[in-house]
């Protein structure tokens, strides 16, 4: 016999929904906690490296001794800077560390320390330290120091100044080949990469001594290069370039010339104030040489 029924629906049981688990007190303090760091951290970050931030009399003293935080340093001397344009007579009190500094085993701290003597040029021992500096084995505190002795009256760093304008050549100390290299036009800074050289199993970096665009490069991937051969040229930046010019406004001869008129030229890498100056500089040389 047939069953008639109706047939039951399945039933299929809702579940309860759990019950929303509460954060302690704990979890929220240590939610809130971190959450205050992502925010904070970046911040506390530039604050300690900004050199824009005053410091006292104390931690200049303090920063100016600081070997284990060269950036101290430099903050320090570019706080005693800005007082030295201000004629703050109470940054005298650091005047032996500038000089001391001059011969420190950072090339950023000698940089800086530089051109900050050559804010008070009637400082002998600053003449002095900066005259030594001349033959610093890197281009750029060479160049700085060279800018300083303008303010001094002194033009015996004016090939320095010079040196300023020209590509700088990357050579390579050892016969290798040729690993990765920058593309022509790119920018790169102070001691960025530039080229990557393989010698045997061992990778060599050639990294750029000043800011500036890679001008040229000697070959591409797998190019043989011996030693002390050309791989790349570097064309300086734009206020490297702008105060070499500035500098030798003042005491620029005509055989410097050839570096300074080619910087008049129509180049997009080179600003509209750069060429104005260089046209400067070169008819201020032009009426002294008259």
């Amino acid at each position: 016999m047939a069953d008639n029924s109706v047939p039951r629906a399945t039933v299929v049981p809702i579940e309860s929904k759990p019950s929303r688990r509460r954060m302690t007190t704990r979890q929220r303090i240590l939610f809130l906690l971190t959450g205050w760091l992502i925010v904070m951290l970046p911040f506390l970050f530039w604050w300690n490296t900004w050199f824009g931030r005053s410091l006292t009399d104390q931690q200049i003293t303090e920063y100016l001794r600081d070997d284990r935080h060269p950036r101290h340093i430099q903050h320090a001397l570019i706080q005693i800077g800005d007082r030295m344009a201000r004629h703050d007579t109470s940054v005298q009190q650091w005047y032996p560390d500038l000089v001391r500094l001059s011969s420190y085993s950072i090339e950023e701290v000698r940089n800086t320390d530089a051109w900050i003597m050559g804010q008070d040029n009637s400082v002998s021992t600053f003449h002095a330290a900066l005259l030594n500096m001349l033959n610093d084995h890197s281009l750029i505190v060479r160049g700085n120091a060279a800018l300083s002795l303008v303010r001094f009256g002194d033009a015996t760093g004016r090939p320095q100044i010079v040196a300023l304008l020209e590509p700088v050549k990357i050579t390579a100390t050892e016969s290798g080949t040729l690993h990765d290299t920058g593309a022509i036009g790119t920018a790169v800074h102070q001691g960025g990469l530039v080229a990557e050289l393989k010698v045997g199993n061992q990778t060599r970096e050639l990294r750029s001594p000043i800011a500036g665009r890679i001008e040229s490069i000697a070959g591409g991937q797998g190019q043989n290069v011996p030693s002390g051969s050309e791989v790349a040229a570097i064309e300086p930046e734009t206020e490297q370039v702008w105060e070499a010019l500035r500098g030798l406004y003042v005491v620029g001869q005509l055989q410097d010339l050839p570096p300074i008129t080619s910087y008049e030229r129509d180049s997009p890498h080179i600003p509209d104030r750069v060429r104005q100056q260089a046209k400067l500089t070169a008819e201020a040389i032009r009426s002294r040489a008259k």
